[in-house]
């Protein structure tokens, strides 16, 4: 014992010496602050704690991001919230036991890393995994929605253990798809993962006295903004005593603006989601809100009995079959453009990095030199010595992905009969190919194209498949197998560079994402299946309901496409599709060019998939979206450093506050507690009505 602790402080003193000498030469080093921590072995970062910790986190996020999902059709990023949580969880755990006299393991920012990972790993789930996307598309309720007859084929009721059954086959085959390139991206290629270096850089801040700090004061911001938002929506149910009742029916712009769903509803989760989404997303939205509202349906509605005759709202032979195809065409064309430039830029940076290699202009770690080596920084040096020690073998990866492809080709189709095993085998074996092309995009840029790949799934599926034989639901099914790899693929290579920067084993980083993969299977169709109960199956999905889930209209609309062809939209439609691709295209290209020459103007071109959400969902959640990212930008003008580190714990406590509240309002709806108000708004002419024969008629049973 006594040799192992003195090799461990002489250890520990060599780290500080080393430290102090890079120190003195180069930028401020961030694990000189740790240079005399040893990282604890991977068995002692992935701890039953932990686990039990992202159990009941995990689930409060997937029902936050699901219910966002269903009803704005964005799916926020939870991951500093997560890291946040996790921390003063596991911290209040120690504190706790320490004041009762018994002794627990710290907590260090490995174990905080593993326990961020299981979390985000459970809650991303919620949209890879389809509930308010494919999954929800099959359903007949969508199907009605977009204007079809919700029986046949080309509907699939969802069943719990089939999801189940479905999202463990695609999603632990994910796991294994980039599993060997992670040295490839991380450091020979020295991709930045933005996402996962931020989280990095705040786990490790964390873990200091004025980390702990000013994770107390976060923590305590986000709970008053959730009691309060919970407040204001217990508040909001008194006025909603009957249909179209009480604030979020308030008519701010007028009866006229009020039809055409231009008002203002008063959510605090919408108005989270916008503190938290960037202002160009939020006020582009607003934009096209606007010129739909006010100028676009307007004109089409006055072209009913000329252009179409189906006075459906929802069917796409109706003024629906303009609004959802135009809103998919901006979709395609925005998708097209990321696409194509994600694609130069990758490859352009791919051959510089091949080129760099071939001059020897690249220090590779695994075979550089003494020489190489002591040029490296202390942090680099000990970030390398931990991230190549450890890892599971590259045959092991490669024998798990093809284990999990060979049982989902058996076993997906018996799930989802209309897709076929050669389909499925497929689509396995094109993945990871995409999946590298899309996680070394996503180290570039942050940005993930996964929901592209899986569009475009959808079309060759589907009409490879046929109308006729199912095409509509095999081709939502190929698109959840491409959107899982190729999505948790570039989920799984963030989390590899945020353990990189902590000194955490890549061995507890796959544990951890497989840990929360399995609980993400098994929480996230049984948050969805409580969603069924309270709300009633035949409300998600269902136009104009709260729970619209505008993304699942949309994937829908592609898959009837791909099968049905263009013959069923009505006239001009197509022309118009086809102006609003170009015009997608045209404003991607104007933004990208308003970047690089610096123009004054490059923050007010409007984003072109933002734009799309209109045109899918209508335009009530762009103004409280927007009205969120109006009292961000006040806020960062009277206060930036409090903006900056309380923005996105209070907007998730508005989020969770409003979603905390689906509980005890479905309660009141299980024993038939009706609110005691209904405010109501009228015009002129209906208050007039209502005084001559509404009142009279009171006044005579009183």
């Amino acid at each position: 014992m006594a040799a192992v602790a003195g090799e461990h402080l002489q250890s520990a003193e060599a780290e500080n010496e080393a430290a102090r000498q890079d120190d003195d030469d180069e930028q401020p080093s961030v694990e000189v602050a740790f240079a005399g921590q040893t990282p604890p072995p991977w068995w002692l970062q992935v701890t039953a704690r932990s686990v039990a910790a992202s159990v009941v986190l995990g689930t409060v996020l997937t029902f936050m991001s699901m219910r966002i999902g269903l009803t704005a059709g964005v799916g926020p990023a939870f991951n500093i919230v997560a890291s946040l949580l996790g921390f003063f969880v596991i911290k209040s755990w120690t504190r706790l036991l320490a004041r009762f006299g018994v002794a627990s393991q710290p907590f260090t920012r490995q174990e905080n890393v593993v326990l961020q990972t299981c979390i985000i790993s459970c809650a991303t789930l919620s949209f890879y995994g389809g509930f308010s996307t494919y999954l929800l598309a099959m359903t007949g309720t969508v199907a009605k929605s977009t204007g079809g007859t919700g029986t046949g084929r080309d509907v699939y009721e969802l069943h719990t253990g089939k999801v189940m059954a479905f999202l463990g086959l695609v999603s632990y085959a994910s796991l294994f798809c980039t599993l060997p390139l992670r040295k490839l991206m991380i450091l020979d290629y020295k991709l930045m993962y933005p996402s996962g270096s931020a989280i990095a850089g705040i786990v490790n801040s964390f873990h200091t006295p004025a980390g702990a700090a000013t994770a107390k004061l976060q923590v305590l911001a986000m709970t008053k903004a959730m009691v309060g938002s919970f407040m204001w929506a217990s508040f909001q149910w008194i006025y909603t005593g009957g249909s179209g009742c009480g604030f979020q029916d308030f008519p701010m712009f007028g009866l006229r603006a009020y039809k055409q769903k231009f008002y203002f509803d008063f959510s605090a989760s919408l108005v989270g989601v916008g503190m938290i989404c960037p202002v160009v997303v939020n006020f582009s939205m607003l934009f096209a809100s606007a010129i739909t509202s006010f100028f676009l349906w307007p004109a089409l509605q006055s072209k009913k009995g000329q252009w179409y005759t189906d006075p459906s709202p929802t069917n796409f032979r109706g003024v629906n079959g303009y609004k959802v195809p135009m809103g998919i065409a901006m979709v395609l064309g925005d998708c097209l453009f990321q696409l194509g430039s994600i694609t130069i830029r990758a490859a352009y940076h791919f051959n510089k990095n091949r080129q760099g290699q071939s001059l020897g202009s690249t220090n590779v770690p695994d075979d550089i030199n003494s020489d190489e080596k002591t040029s490296l920084s202390y942090d680099d040096r000990r970030r390398n010595k931990i991230f190549l020690d450890k890892g599971l073998p590259d045959y092991v990866a490669v024998a798990g992905y093809i284990f999990f492809s060979a049982v989902s080709a058996i076993f997906v189709p018996q799930i989802f009969p209309q897709i076929r095993y050669y389909h499925v085998a497929l689509l396995y074996a094109v993945a990871p190919i995409m999946a590298f092309c899309n996680s070394y995009a996503s180290g570039l840029c942050d940005w993930s194209l996964a929901s592209v790949y899986g569009k475009l799934a959808i079309f060759i599926v589907g009409a490879w498949v046929g109308e006729a034989a199912g095409g509509t639901i095999a081709g939502l099914a190929a698109c959840g197998v491409m959107l899982m790899i190729i999505g948790n693929a570039a989920e799984l290579m963030h989390d590899f560079k945020t353990g990189y920067l902590t000194l955490t084993s890549p061995v507890s980083m796959f544990i951890s994402q497989a840990i929360g993969t399995s609980i993400g299977c098994l929480i996230n169709p049984l948050v969805f299946l409580c969603l069924e109960k309270f709300v009633g199956k035949e409300h998600l999905g269902e136009a104009g309901s709260v729970f619209s889930a505008p993304l699942a209209t949309a994937y829908r609309g592609l898959a009837v496409l791909s099968v049905k062809g263009i013959k069923i939209l009505p006239k001009h439609s197509l022309m118009f599709c086809i102006a609003f691709v170009f015009g997608a295209f045209f404003l991607d290209c104007l933004a990208t060019i308003a970047k690089a020459k610096k123009w004054k103007v490059k923050s007010y071109i409007p984003n072109a998939m933002a734009m799309a959400i209109p045109f899918l969902i209508g335009p009530n959640i762009a103004i409280d979206m927007a009205m969120g990212s109006l009292l961000l930008v006040i806020w960062k003008k009277t206060n930036k450093k409090s903006a900056n580190m309380l923005s996105v714990v209070v907007a998730s406590g508005l989020i969770c506050g409003d979603g905390l509240f689906a509980l005890p309002s479905a309660l009141l709806s299980i024993f038939q507690i009706e609110p005691p108000i209904c405010m109501k708004f009228l015009s002129n002419y209906q208050t007039e009505e209502m005084q001559d024969h509404f009142i009279p008629t009171l006044a005579t049973s009183s």
